[in-house]
């Protein structure tokens, strides 16, 4: 930013620069701290890990004496390594960029648990470490990927930089390495100060027509983590949305990213097993597939990989293991009611998470709704998910856990009958819906509530307010 104004109307008067050492500003106590408490400058999506670590060692053990300023994790899965100066950048700045990188491209997810949870704990917040470890999990919106570990994204943060830092950083950008350089300014406004980050390099401009040609290589593995980010999206739509209840079994067919005789491989492999073709859902966003064949957690492209792996003895290549799985209707969780079960028939969990996309898990609706159905009415877990949002089977799945939900015996199956999996709140109860039903005033036939009781889908908009 080269000029700034304060204006007035059509008067704009110049503000002076100034620079953070002048102000008596340094680096780790204040420009630090300003990128810590807002991470959106290092680039979308970035959580930070850890700052000032120096808990590396060399290959004598002996501890190194450097010490990273910034460690960010952004949403793709891809370390960020900061270096900050408050000044003009030293002229090997970028080679100690580089030199973290190198270092960090080791570490793993139990690496980077420990190093947030001591970052945390150095600010007065006590987490544990499976805490921290799954918070880096959810903080990926693909797949956790060990191999773009191994590929850090350097950030160098500087008041200015000198020309052989730029010329350098534009040939090791050329060559697919990937440095941002973003200028740090600051202006005196009558008694505030104000700071600006202004990313110099690389432009959206230069991104697209100077570096865009010599990263067609990275295109390729640009796609693979785009397809698993789409299988690790499904989890977490799936998961997020309570689509699927806890012990729903899977049943295996080999879809994307096999040849047909490979597909063919793997079903004569599995006939050999019966285990090897069943997978039990867990409501776990990191690895919600435990496999029968070996009872290990996996996740969906995880175990998929695993099995082609087993078969052909080679390494699997942009398989999306969500469409591998599908729903085995012959095994209907307790929790749900069959008939709704059955609406699912034939759906993989790719399939299932674009089908319902979008669907909530936020229960105050249906919590407000329950309480407004009278004595004497009762509805659907169908007509209770069109009006919330929501979808029959994450409905009759909470409602058979929930224990707090307000007239839960008032919602019965399109048919008029009681779900299999409907609990009393208050397990020494012994009397049925049904009971309670007919008590209120409600008719039964044969087993299933008539339907002049049935409150129409207009008349439960109108219970919620609309």
């Amino acid at each position: 930013m080269d000029h700034l104004f304060t204006v007035d109307g059509g008067s704009a008067t110049p503000v002076s620069p100034t620079a953070l050492a002048a102000e008596g500003l340094l680096e780790r106590q204040h420009l630090q701290e300003w990128v810590i408490a807002h991470p959106q400058v290092l680039g979308e999506s970035v959580l930070v890990i850890t700052a000032e670590f120096d808990r590396w060692a060399d290959t004598d053990g002996v501890p190194a004496r450097d010490r990273l300023d910034v460690l960010g994790l952004d949403s793709t899965g891809r370390l960020v390594v900061v270096e900050l100066k408050r000044g003009t950048a030293d002229r090997d700045v970028h080679l100690q960029a580089i030199t973290y990188a190198a270092l960090v491209s080791r570490f793993d997810l139990d690496t980077l648990a420990q190093a947030h949870r001591s970052f945390l704990k150095g600010r007065g917040e006590s987490v544990e470490l499976d805490a921290c470890r799954q918070r880096l999990l959810d903080h990926v919106d693909g797949e956790w990927s060990p191999e773009l570990l191994q590929r850090p994204r350097q950030v160098i943060i500087a008041a200015d930089f000198p020309k052989q830092v730029t010329h350098t950083v534009v040939w090791l950008s050329e060559m697919n390495l990937d440095i941002d350089l973003i200028q740090v300014g600051l202006w005196k406004v009558k008694d505030h100060l104000v700071a600006g980050f202004t990313k110099v390099y690389p432009t959206p401009e230069v991104k697209e027509f100077t570096l865009a040609p010599a990263r067609i290589e990275a295109k390729a593995a640009a796609q693979k983590l785009e397809e698993r980010t789409r299988a690790q999206n499904a989890v977490h739509v799936i998961v997020g949305g309570g689509l699927l209840p806890d012990e729903a079994v899977l049943r295996l067919t080999p879809r994307h990213g096999v040849t047909e005789g490979i597909r063919e491989a793997i079903l004569a492999w599995v006939g050999e097993d019966s285990s090897r073709a069943s997978a039990t859902w867990n409501n776990n966003t990191a690895k919600p597939l435990t496999w029968k064949a070996d009872g290990k957690p996996y996740t969906p492209t995880g175990l998929a990989n695993h099995i082609f792996t087993s078969v052909t003895g080679r390494k699997a290549d942009g398989i999306q293991g969500t469409t591998w799985w599908d729903i085995n209707m012959a095994h209907v969780p307790d929790t749900v009611d069959p008939d709704e079960w059955g609406a699912l028939a034939g759906t993989n969990l790719a399939s299932l998470a674009k089908q319902l996309n979008g669907t909530s898990k936020d229960w105050t609706g249906l919590h407000t709704l329950l309480n407004a159905v009278p004595a004497g009415r009762w509805t659907t877990y169908g007509d209770v998910a069109t009006v919330i949002g929501s979808h029959a089977v994450p409905v009759g799945t909470h409602l058979a856990t929930c224990g707090q939900c307000p007239n839960a015996w008032r919602v019965l199956n399109a048919a008029g009958r009681v779900s299999p999996g409907f609990r009393w709140s208050d397990a020494t109860r012994t009397d049925s819906p049904a009971d309670v039903l007919s008590a209120e005033g409600i008719r039964f036939d044969a087993g299933a509530a008539t339907q002049e009781a049935r409150l129409a889908l207009g008349e439960l908009r109108r219970m919620l307010g609309g």
